[in-house]
């Protein structure tokens, strides 16, 4: 059988130039440079938001309220947005704890974000 139609020469894409593009070579189970990127840097910004808010809890009376806003927005936020409630003192922190958290992760995504970008953007020459 002759081995003409395995088309070998493309195996080697320096040999016969650029390689024809493979649709197969695109899968939900490989990840995709994009989705990848958003899904590292959102695990990154919720990190970086537990962090943030778990530094900032502690220092809040020494350390004036502006830098506390800089670094941690999610725990002025949610100060401001936690109502005073009759509910129990678990449901209170929980709420309190996701708005500052969901906050954080957000402010810290924005972040990220933009350092990413400014990163691959291309360069002027």
């Amino acid at each position: 059988m002759p081995l003409g139609f395995l088309n070998v020469r493309l195996i080697f894409p320096q040999e016969a130039g650029r390689a024809p593009w493979n649709p197969l070579l695109i899968s939900v189970a490989m990840p995709q440079p994009r989705l990848f990127r958003f899904l590292l840097l959102a695990a990154l910004a919720v990190i970086a938001g537990f962090l943030a808010l778990a530094i900032a809890v502690p220092i809040e009376p020494q350390v004036p309220a502006p830098l506390i806003a800089f670094f941690s927005p999610g725990l002025k936020l949610a100060e401001s947005i936690m109502p005073e409630t009759h509910k129990s003192m678990a449901w209170t922190f929980g709420w309190f704890l996701r708005i500052a958290i969901a906050a954080n992760a957000t402010f810290y995504f924005a972040i990220f974000a933009l350092i990413a970008y400014l990163a691959d953007r291309p360069r002027p020459k």
